[in-house]
């Protein structure tokens, strides 16, 4: 592995565990939406998910979580811009932060995969062509 992709590794992985930690913080201590924390601390369960997937370099995860990753842009968004809590908005641009921070770590670790993917594709369509 090149040193460019080591460090989108590390950028992911680093990104995803701020952003687990964050969302847990926020929920039950910082700028919970009910005082003594709430419910809405559940979100995080789907973060958990690929975090082992992330951690081990599994291309197939980095792929979907990478979908995944946008609910959290999205809510982070929302809350950024209707929440009345200055706490929590600052919260929630972090969110949104972290999230910039994972998707393009694991697009730009993603990238020489995707590109040896459609090589092979090319070479066995022009084989089969032949």
């Amino acid at each position: 592995m090149n040193s460019s992709a080591r460090y989108f590794h590390l950028g992911a992985c680093s990104s995803l565990i701020a952003l687990i930690l964050l969302c847990l913080a926020w929920e039950l201590a910082l700028a919970p939406l009910r005082p003594g924390g709430s419910w809405m601390v559940l979100k995080v369960l789907p973060l958990l998910l690929p975090l082992r997937g992330v951690l081990k370099r599994d291309v197939y995860t980095l792929q979907w979580s990478s979908m995944l990753i946008l609910v959290y842009l999205a809510e982070g968004l929302v809350r950024a811009t209707s929440d009345a809590v200055h706490t929590s908005v600052l919260l929630a641009w972090g969110e949104v932060a972290l999230t910039c921070v994972y998707f393009l770590c694991a697009l730009l670790y993603l990238h020489p995969f995707k590109k040896a993917a459609k090589e092979i594709a090319r070479q066995a369509i022009q084989k089969a062509s032949q």
